[in-house]
């Protein structure tokens, strides 16, 4: 029974060969087999194409989303610089000397403001 065993190994290298060779003849294309499952072949090529599609698109997506990220950052921290600047020159002691500078000829008033009551609603009205 051992001796068997050596020709049937011989039989599946010689099957092996056989195939190789007939894969790269194209003899294989021949076959009944496989015309019976070209369309599933088809298939598995078409689903392939749409994996390779998927992942440049996937790779695009991530990239969009970096460029919009650095994006987001820098206009956040134009945003934090603008609001600084904006709080530091609107200090009043910031603004009177910027009046000065310019000469626009106004002064901070050294009393402070009064309320009018009015108490006749004729007045209101004219």
């Amino acid at each position: 029974m051992q001796k068997g065993v050596p020709r049937m190994i011989k039989n599946k290298e010689r099957s092996v060969g056989r195939s190789l060779v007939d894969v790269i003849n194209g003899n294989f294309l021949t076959h009944d087999d496989v015309l019976r499952h070209l369309p599933f072949v088809l298939f598995l090529f078409f689903m392939a194409l749409v994996y390779i599609a998927n992942g440049y698109l996937a790779e695009d997506t991530v990239r969009q989303l970096n460029a919009v990220g650095k994006n987001v950052k820098e206009a956040r921290s134009e945003y934090i610089t603008t609001k600084s600047e904006l709080m530091y020159k609107s200090k009043q002691s910031e603004l009177a000397e910027y009046i000065k500078i310019k000469g626009m000829g106004l002064e901070e008033s050294s009393e402070p403001p009064k309320k009018i009551i009015v108490s006749d609603l004729n007045l209101l009205e004219n």
